[in-house]
């Protein structure tokens, strides 16, 4: 079997992770991940030197983009053309680059997200500092490597003369790593790298006194100085971005918005689409107009309000529901030595330091070789000139110039650089003047070599020169910062009274879960009759609130599970409409029931919310424990498997609760029985119930003064003194207060207790049967009897139906 055809077994796991292993290595090293030196990607290296090498530079016209693309293609980045010219795109955007390293001519892109125009039209040079990264490369500063097909030399790093990974900042994903390092101002990080040099010691608190945190091209507002010292101390920390606003009042007391600076790497026009939907969605009331005002001026975004709107409430609101405001996360990743490692601010400056420390010396030792060869060669000429008469015979008597060059060795001792320089000498440089010139010449080369000798033997000299250069940079190229720092993060409050007209509302819900909101201008309209509100036939209106646009409604279901639905949020229905499913307002399952709801004006009021279950379970927790931010379901109370909550109602913490189970018990006991507990809870037992029994409703009773009324399946009803419920300790079985006929030939009052009021004064109610039929009676119509008695029918129900709600047919009270 031949070499081609034998085959080895292998593990795909292995060959997977050992080519994937590869690819990664790849991807972070030489596409996505920088240079902790130079700060550049492999492709905006080889741009940048490929402009520099082809002389495409700032003193020379424009050259087409295309051109510079062929050659970074075909010379040092063998991959698609669009992905090199996106590269020098992003390197021209003045938006996106502290300082463009590609002076681009021509249609580059816009803040609004346009895309440049194709590299046929466009134009680039590199800009002015962008040759400050390429200076110095000619003199063996850097090392360089062979290109992919070996044809040319590329670099390995660029000199970079300033610290250009901060300055400019870089974004990119790699297979398992990202970075994001934020532009910084040039002359702060100057200022760091030299102090840095001057006191190596330095901490991190001082260096932040000169780096006061990153400066976006686009400007804006910085908020988080937590967050900027620990990105500087880890690699990792996040900061807010707030546009720069002003309110501007108009003639006629009207007001504006207007927006100079945005955050960085947000785009202009979806921004200014995303504040012009809110209007549209009338999300705020009070927006009358959005504009892009942008020009040659600069930026300008004009958010024009509405008379007498509330300009810094809705300015709180579109910064916190829009891009005028984000959040900004540091993660400062760097190739180190062919490793790519999260590092601080110190780290990077450190390592840019030693990497000019590097260039410096190796220029240095080049120009020295330089210096002391020329040194030679005048040394050689200098010497000859002192000698020329036997110079001259020396070379008269050769046979050619190979034999002149020999002589000149031997007979006067010059070395053969210095014979073949002597041959090359023009005549008129034998001249009292030439000879002078060559002198001085030597004597300035010589001093030269001293002082390029003095700093390759002293770190303090060679620190001087660095930091010398550095200054110059930044005296050149340096502007003045333009992100404001503000130490601390502004909590963004929005008012609900920016978000909502403000309107008072009647609110109805049915019994089979239909829910509207209607303004009483449409109530009055229909005739002003609460009980001519619209339903389905068959269907009942079980709550009306009369409640304000600003209010919540806390929807508590049978499960131990609440929704808080704002007023606002209801959809708006004329009062003969039937309204939408609450299924489609809140997101109710479908196992589950609503049993309470109750308006809420303010979660800070001191008062409880009290829940019983079906078992006799009762429990009391705060209402301002009921507050939340979610629109979904919240557990509210601990439900047991067999269990379910009944009632929840408010309560002020002085009254007594009267339990009435569907066996006809009853049970009166303390309020303040039931400790406060955490809305979690599961509660503690009400009253102790037979197997088959099960609490009916719950009542808020006080004093003595009152009656109870209780209402059977079947219509039966009777009221008994509230005296006669004496208050007892929670948990026991309670007394009777109703007794069920029972008996072949007796006519049944009922199976059980449907419900029960507490009546200080007439009722009007409407008993609701299971066949939809509405019959309305007065509590006067019950009977007044002994606590044990069985009742009066007051509610005629059909054979075969019974009552399953009972309703108080009035205002509902709060």
């Amino acid at each position: 079997m031949s070499m081609l055809e034998s085959f080895l077994p292998a593990y795909l796991e292995e060959v997977v992770g050992d080519r994937f292993g590869r690819y990664s290595k790849y991807i972070i090293q030489d596409r996505a991940i920088p240079d902790v030196r130079d700060g550049l990607k492999p492709v905006q290296r080889r741009i940048l030197y490929a402009m520099y090498d082809s002389g495409n530079t700032p003193d020379k016209p424009y050259r087409k983009s295309a051109k510079t693309v062929g050659d970074v293609m075909g010379n040092y980045h063998p991959h698609g053309d669009s992905s090199i010219y996106e590269g020098m795109v992003r390197m021209a955007q003045p938006w996106k680059m502290g300082h463009v390293l590609v002076d681009g001519h021509g249609n580059w892109g816009s803040q609004d997200d346009d895309p440049a125009a194709a590299m046929r039209y466009t134009e680039a040079r590199l800009s002015p500092i962008a040759l400050e990264l390429l200076r110095d490369i000619e003199k063996r500063t850097v090392l360089f490597k062979d290109n992919f097909d070996n044809t040319a030399k590329e670099p390995v790093v660029l000199p970079a003369r300033y610290p250009n990974l901060l300055v400019n900042g870089v974004s990119g994903i790699s297979s398992g790593f990202a970075t994001e390092i934020p532009p910084h101002n040039l002359k702060e990080v100057i200022d760091a790298c030299i102090r840095l040099m001057e006191k190596p010691g330095t901490e991190l608190e001082e260096l932040m006194e000169i780096v006061k945190g990153p400066d976006f091209p686009t400007g804006g507002i910085i908020m988080g100085e937590e967050g900027i010292r620990e990105a500087y101390r880890t690699g990792k920390g996040r900061i807010y971005l707030r546009s720069k606003t002003d309110i501007e009042t108009l003639r006629g007391g009207k007001q504006q918005i207007v927006v100079t600076e945005i955050p960085y790497q947000v785009v202009k026009s979806r921004l200014v689409t995303a504040m012009e939907n809110i209007r549209l969605e009338k999300k705020v009331e009070g927006i009358a107009e959005v504009r892009d005002e942008s020009g040659r001026a600069g930026l300008r975004i004009v958010i024009e309000l509405k008379k007498d709107a509330d300009a810094q409430g809705i300015l709180a609101y579109l910064l916190k529901k829009t891009d005028l405001q984000v959040n900004y996360n540091f993660n400062m990743v760097a190739i180190v030595n062919r490793t790519p490692l999260q590092l601080g601010l110190k780290q990077i400056i450190d390592a840019y330091i030693a990497h000019q420390k590097e260039v410096v010396t190796h220029r240095t030792q080049y120009e020295l070789e330089k210096a002391e060869d020329r040194a030679h060669v005048l040394e050689g000429l200098v010497k000859a000139l002192n000698i020329l008469d036997e110079v001259i015979a020396a070379i008269k008597a050769s046979k050619n110039r190979a034999d002149a060059q020999n002589n000149l060795q031997w007979m006067f001792g010059f070395s053969e650089r210095q014979a073949d320089s002597i041959l090359t000498l023009q005549l008129y440089r034998l001249t009292n003047l030439e000879i002078t010139q060559l002198e001085k010449e030597l004597a300035d080369v010589q001093k030269k070599i001293q002082a390029l000798r003095a700093i390759l033997d002293s770190e303090k000299k060679l620190i001087s020169v660095i930091k010398k250069e550095l200054l110059e940079i930044r005296d050149k190229y340096g502007i003045d910062r333009r992100c404001v720092i503000q130490s601390e993060v502004e909590e963004l409050k929005v008012n609900l009274e920016v978000l909502v007209n403000q309107e008072d509302v009647l609110v109805t819900l049915s019994g089979e879960g239909y829910i509207k909101r209607t303004s009483m201008l449409s109530f009055t309209r229909s005739g002003g009759e609460r009980e001519g509100s619209g339903v389905k036939e068959q269907d009942y209106v079980k709550y009306i609130f009369d409640v304000n646009t600003l209010e919540n409604l806390l929807i508590f279901t049978q499960r131990g599970q609440y929704f808080l639905l704002p007023v606002h949020q209801i959809p708006e229905f004329k009062w003969k409409d039937n309204g939408t499913a609450i299924v489609n307002v809140i997101p109710l399952s479908k196992e589950d029931r609503i049993v309470s709801v109750l308006p809420v004006r303010s979660f800070e009021e001191e008062v409880s919310l009290v829940f019983v279950t079906k078992r006799g379970q009762v429990k009391r927790t705060a209402l301002k424990e009921y507050e939340t931010k979610r629109s979904g379901a919240v557990a509210a109370c601990k439900v047991g498997k067999e269990d379910e909550v009944i009632s929840v109602k408010v309560s002020q913490g002085n009254k007594d609760i009267l339990l009435l189970t569907k066996l006809g018990m009853a049970i009166r006991f303390q309020e303040s029985e039931v400790a406060s507990m955490g809305r979690v809870a599961a509660g503690v037992r009400g009253i102790q119930l037979r197997p088959e029994d099960e609490v009916a409703a719950s009542l808020w009773v006080e004093g003595e003064e009152g009656e109870i009324l209780v209402i059977s399946d079947l219509g039966y009803a009777k009221r008994s003194l509230l005296l006669d419920y004496a208050t007892q300790s929670r948990g026991g079985k309670g007394i009777q207060t109703f007794e069920f006929k029972e008996g072949k030939r007796v006519k049944p009052n009922g199976n059980y207790i449907v419900g029960g009021f507490h009546c200080k004064e007439p009722l009007q109610l409407a008993a609701v049967t299971r066949i939809g039929q509405m019959i309305p009676f007065t509590s006067e119509q019950a009977p007044l009897a002994e606590r044990k008695s069985i009742g009066k029918a007051v509610a005629s129900v059909a054979k075969d139906d019974y009552i399953i709600d009972l309703l108080v047919r009035e205002e509902t009270k709060r």
